[in-house]
């Protein structure tokens, strides 16, 4: 289909505007050098090319039929087209037509194609563009100038589709495929064959859903593999993370938590706009990477330099203080009264404008805590051509290997003849200063994260996950099977063995009751910071008058930050892991991470640093500091228990674990069918 040397239209047409006039327009005009077969009864030819009656007067076997014709004639001419041996299939139209035997015609397309084994672009999308073998397959007007590059763009949206297509920016592609209703080929099939071409150096994708979730993500073990970052942009949400699942974990895992889980899993750069998009690639496209997490800026204005420090520190990027001997040398150029400090207000009076950048740019390149350049200036029009910016920026450019931009505060500014000559000469050109300093973020993630993926070695296997279903303690037992350390605790149902097991345990002690409520604390299910036999016979009658007689009777384990984990189980992509604040805070503050188990330490500590409560963890404001990499741990094998129980668990919550300076300890833990 992607390489096909032969293909036949069927609905091609002189008619202007129509789709079978474009679909004949769009592959001349791409250079094709393959066969086209215009099919048409009404047409001797078509835009000079010689027209068939049918799909079957044609003498040879086409490589892909285009069907740019309507529902009605769709499931007909796939007929004709299979008998006569065509090997792939694109369509334009929506695909709604008339059921039939019960049966949607978008099924009934599936069948036929299935049976045949012939794959199918489409239906409902705008084809598909091979770019560099000059294949446009596609029913609607797209730029005649179009040249190959190395981003491919895969898309469920049609319309975004053509607005990249039409980009200004330059970004070039080698493939840019409509996926449509994917009806029997997904997303997941367009960009594992994207992966297997040379020219691909970054992936692009609009996603409404995965249809194929297994092959999704072995398409991305491929990408980590070829060290290619992919960026996705993801809309709509998924009702599957959010089964019924009777734990705090169903309500913070969010419609959206399992995608959220699958980019980390894969390290895919995910955007929330087009803006965003387009920043990326096109930084990506230029084939520097971050080696260190630090950008150094220079500024033609102090107005601007302060909004990109604030903006920086919004988005989560560093801008390091420089070293010494650059401050030194950045102080020796500078007019009077500016600032050798990251982010570099270079502007004074004007003098010597092209060579204090230059230099600036210079010593900051030189600077090991630097790890990425942006030349901040708004390349706005002027009355003649003033070539100092994008003079300096090639002059440093040309002497560094680390990756530099030129990034305007405002896009609708941007002149294109400058912006032009700078991308012509291999400098990004960022349009925004919020979508730029996101791009130089994914790029510096990109050099930075540690592709340490899980071993396989396992702790420990339990054959049976479903005996943490018992209740409270039983849960516990299980995560203490998987290595998580729980508190000392026994069950009692009478005063004398309260009191025994108390002086087994040790004061200060905890009693909850047993039986299976929820929200045990609010339910006056218990009692901590109990001291002496007093205190807990007194609080046994409280809780056994209104819970019944079962109790728990377990250690007091000192304060520390309250940290909550759980697991949902996702229908396509399996169990989620959910790590966020703990204790009450879990529904109120909605400070969540979720991840695809396995989760080795290094991804623990990852997602702890995601979380808004991650100072906490440090010792905010004075307060002791939680023992994180121990925490790591403890999600890593949480992960494992989260794996072996999600054919025979719904769900699973452990709130709170208790990260403090010396333990680290998980109390309370429920779990469901």
């Amino acid at each position: 289909m992607l390489r096909a040397r032969s293909v036949a239209i069927v609905g091609a047409s002189e008619r202007p505007g129509s789709v079978g006039d474009q679909t004949v327009r769009q592959l001349v005009s791409g250079g094709f050098a393959g066969q086209v077969y215009p099919v048409n009864p009404r047409y001797p030819e078509v835009h000079g090319l010689p027209a068939y009656a049918s799909v079957d007067a044609i003498d040879s076997t086409p490589d892909l039929v285009v069907l740019a014709v309507a529902n009605d004639q769709l499931e007909t001419e796939m007929e004709k087209a299979l008998e006569v041996g065509a090997r792939s299939v694109a369509i334009f139209a929506s695909c709604h037509g008339e059921a039939r035997g019960g049966r949607p015609l978008r099924d009934r397309l599936r069948d036929l194609a299935d049976e045949a084994g012939v794959p199918i672009c489409g239906g409902n999308g705008m084809g598909f563009l091979n770019i560099e073998d000059g294949l446009r397959i596609c029913g609607f007007y797209q730029p005649e100038d179009l040249h190959a590059g190395v981003v491919t763009f895969l898309s469920h949206s049609g319309s975004l589709f053509s607005a990249m297509l039409h980009n200004r920016r330059g970004i070039r592609f080698n493939l840019v495929v409509s996926t449509g209703l994917e009806i029997n080929t997904t997303i997941a099939d367009y960009l594992t064959w994207a992966l297997g071409l040379e020219s691909t150096r970054v992936v692009s994708m609009f996603l409404e859903t995965i249809r194929d979730p297994g092959a999704f993500r072995h398409a991305l073990r491929l990408a980590e593999e070829r060290h290619i970052p992919v960026v996705a942009l993801k809309v709509g949400a998924s009702s599957r993370a959010r089964e019924a699942v009777a734990t705090h974990s169903e309500g913070i895992a969010g419609d959206d938590a399992v995608y959220e889980a699958l980019f980390e899993a894969h390290g895919v750069h995910r955007v929330w706009t087009m803006d965003e998009m387009a920043d990326t690639i096109e930084l990506f496209s230029a084939g520097r990477r971050a080696t260190t997490p630090g950008l150094g800026a220079v500024h033609d204005s102090g107005g601007e330099r302060a909004l990109l420090i604030d903006t920086a520190h919004r988005v989560g990027v560093s801008l390091p203080d420089l070293a010494p001997v650059t401050s030194e040398r950045v102080a020796a150029v500078l007019d009077p009264g500016l600032v050798a400090a990251n982010p570099i207000d270079a502007w004074g009076t004007g003098r010597d404008a092209e060579e204090v950048f230059v230099e600036c740019l210079d010593a900051l390149a030189e600077d090991p805590a630097i790890g990425a350049l942006a030349f901040c200036v708004d390349l706005t029009a002027e009355e003649k051509p003033d070539y100092a910016y994008s003079n300096a920026a090639f002059a440093v450019a040309g002497r560094t290997e680390k990756p530099l931009v030129v990034m305007s505060n405002l896009s609708s500014t941007v002149d294109q003849f400058q912006a032009g000559r700078l991308r012509d000469g291999g400098v990004p050109v960022l349009e925004g200063t919020e979508t730029g300093l996101l791009a130089i973020r994914h790029l510096i993630d990109h050099g930075s994260r540690r592709r340490s993926h899980p071993s396989g070695a396992r702790i420990t296997t339990v054959s049976d996950p479903t005996a943490g279903l018992g209740g409270e303690a039983s849960a516990l037992r299980m995560l203490a099977a998987y290595g998580i350390p729980v508190p000392v605790l026994e069950t009692v149902s009478d005063p004398d063995g309260l009191l025994a097991a108390a002086d087994r345990i040790g004061y200060p002690i905890v009693l909850k009751t047993a039986s299976p409520v929820g929200h045990k604390t609010e339910a006056g299910g218990v009692v901590t910071g109990i001291v002496d036999e007093t205190g807990l016979l007194a609080a046994f009658r409280e809780i056994t008058r209104e819970l019944g007689s079962q109790v728990m009777v377990a250690e007091q384990i000192p304060p520390g930050i309250e940290v909550a984990l759980g697991m949902v189980v996702d229908e396509q992509f399996g169990p989620v892991v959910l790590v966020s604040a703990g204790g009450r805070l879990i529904e109120l503050l909605g400070d969540r991470v979720a991840l695809l188990p396995p989760v080795d330490v290094p991804a623990a500590l990852r997602a702890l640093d995601r979380l808004r409560m991650r100072p906490l963890l440090d010792g905010f404001r004075g307060g002791p500091p939680a023992q994180i990499d121990r925490l790591a741990e403890v999600v890593a094998r949480f992960s494992e228990l989260a794996i072996d129980a999600a054919e025979q668990i719904g769900g699973i919550d452990v709130n709170p674990v208790i990260a403090g300076p010396e333990r680290t300890v998980a109390v309370d833990a429920l779990m469901t069918p």
